[in-house]
């Protein structure tokens, strides 16, 4: 129930290379966080060699990624995917969805997604909301709190 390793990496944007206002307001990544950075497709390569790294990719062990909402991986990675003319790799398209886990849990639906599951549980939220790395670090907290309290986490996304 701890964190083991931790992958993080900044994608340099192709169709719109330069950040909006909104999205450093939203995320806090600036213009040089990201200028110079590997293009999605090379991240999506490294994202495939961690997983195999950490073993997640042997069919012997079950592995399935979470998601605060079903939009990051629902909607988003595939319509870029398919933008840019890259396949999705198969674990992407399955996941759990922490909104439906907790509301399953805890009996209600947390509008303001990942601040809303750590109040509600108690918790101290971690870092800016909307930094991915960030967010992961929150989910990781509630689906501890969560599992602790007897919760059993289950696929929440329909298979493709």
């Amino acid at each position: 129930m701890e964190i083991e390793s931790t992958f993080h990496m900044y994608v340099q944007p192709v169709v719109h290379p330069q950040l909006t206002p909104f999205c450093t307001e939203l995320t806090g990544i600036i213009q040089a966080m990201v200028d110079g950075q590997p293009s999605l497709q090379q991240v999506l390569e490294r994202v495939d060699e961690w997983m195999a790294k950490e073993g997640l990719l042997d069919p012997t062990v079950k592995s399935i990624f979470v998601t605060c909402g079903d939009w990051d991986l629902k909607v988003m990675l595939p319509g870029q995917c398919q933008y840019l003319g890259l396949p999705v790799a198969d674990y992407f398209k399955q996941w759990i969805n922490l909104k439906k886990a907790y509301s399953f849990a805890m009996g209600s639906w947390p509008k303001n997604g990942l601040l809303d599951m750590n109040k509600g549980l108690n918790l101290q939220h971690i870092g800016r909301p909307h930094s991915g790395i960030d967010d992961c670090k929150n989910i990781a907290n509630i689906m501890k709190t969560l599992a602790h309290r007897g919760f059993i986490f289950k696929q929440t996304s329909k298979p493709f």
